[in-house]
């Protein structure tokens, strides 16, 4: 009696430990598949909290509810104008079946192979189908001063811009996403992250961005040394008209000037013209006779009517 109640005993906490182990977890972030004996039983464990399952017969598989990301290694791609490029994308997605993710791909790391494949496959297709300037630019808004410059300048040819990089995305996404649920596999976006010539077309255009930008360098140049030339021009002619100006205004206000000393001369002359002849003959002596001059005149002149002592 005593044995079988210990091995109750026994029976009994084993069946308890049992039943303890069935018990898990769900966070708000997860989502539960259960499988029993490697199939699939029941419905998907979406709601956050305890739950139970018959231990050792069924097993738990948790996968993630949140938005996963992926991120994809540059694929050198040609494009439409045989442009060879290096392209860098990147994309956001969620589980959304997890019974067939499971069955499909099994685990994230899986998904993440599958992901490679499909949008990868999308982006070749896309990018190759379309320009360059197409995947690289989104409209045909004017653009900056400086690469309107470049593009006037530039021998190559502009082409009008179509697509433009946001329908190729979306594009991509579209074809991406239409492959994707076979995965239990829902892709909400891809984005371009990068682009990049290949090395060896990458010299090339370095080149001939060094070149374009040198010509339009040297055009700046010319053009400032017209103007240069222009505005030197322009101020040697205007500097000619103020000194011009200025020469006519000083001959005229000297012109002025000697008709008004002509004029006072006149009117002091008809007032008293042997006062005026006095003074006039004194301040003849007095700019002409110096200690350093020497003159030889006869005592008789008239020049020396005022020295002379005068007649009685």
């Amino acid at each position: 009696m005593k044995t079988k109640l210990i091995v109750l005993g026994i029976v009994g906490l084993i069946g308890l430990i049992a039943f303890a182990n069935g018990f898990y977890t769900v966070a708000e972030t997860e989502q539960v598949v259960i499988t029993q004996f490697g199939r699939p039983i029941g419905k998907i464990i979406k709601t956050a909290g305890v739950h139970w399952i018959i231990p050792f017969v069924q097993n738990t598989h948790f996968f993630e509810k949140r938005i996963l990301e992926w991120d994809g290694d540059p694929n050198q791609i040609p494009t439409k104008d045989k442009k060879y490029i290096w392209l860098d994308t990147t994309a956001r997605w969620y589980i959304s079946d997890p019974l067939r993710f499971l069955q499909s791909v099994g685990n994230e790391m899986g998904a993440q192979g599958s992901l490679d494949d499909i949008i990868d496959a999308a982006t070749r297709d896309v990018v190759s189908d379309h320009l360059l300037v197409e995947v690289v630019r989104n409209s045909n808004r004017p653009a900056s001063a400086a690469d309107t410059e470049l593009m006037q300048d530039s021998t190559k040819v502009t082409e009008k811009i179509h697509f433009g990089r946001e329908k190729i995305t979306r594009m991509i996404l579209a074809i991406a996403d239409s492959l994707a649920p076979k995965f239990g596999i829902h892709i909400i976006d891809v984005r371009i992250k990068r682009i990049n010539y290949v090395e060896d077309v990458r010299k090339k255009v370095y080149e001939r961005m060094i070149s374009e930008r040198k010509r339009i360098a040297e055009r700046y140049r010319s053009e400032g040394k017209g103007q240069m030339a222009e505005i030197e021009g322009n101020m040697e002619k205007e500097l000619q008209r103020i000194n011009s100006e200025a020469y006519r205004k000083a001959v005229e206000i000297q012109g002025k000037a000697d008709a008004q000393a002509t004029r006072i001369y006149a009117n002091a002359f008809n007032r008293d013209p042997d006062f005026y002849s006095f003074l006039k003959t004194i301040q003849t002596y007095k700019s002409s006779l110096d200690s350093n001059s020497t003159i030889v005149f006869s005592t008789r002149a008239d020049y020396w009517k005022f020295l002379r002592t005068p007649k009685k």
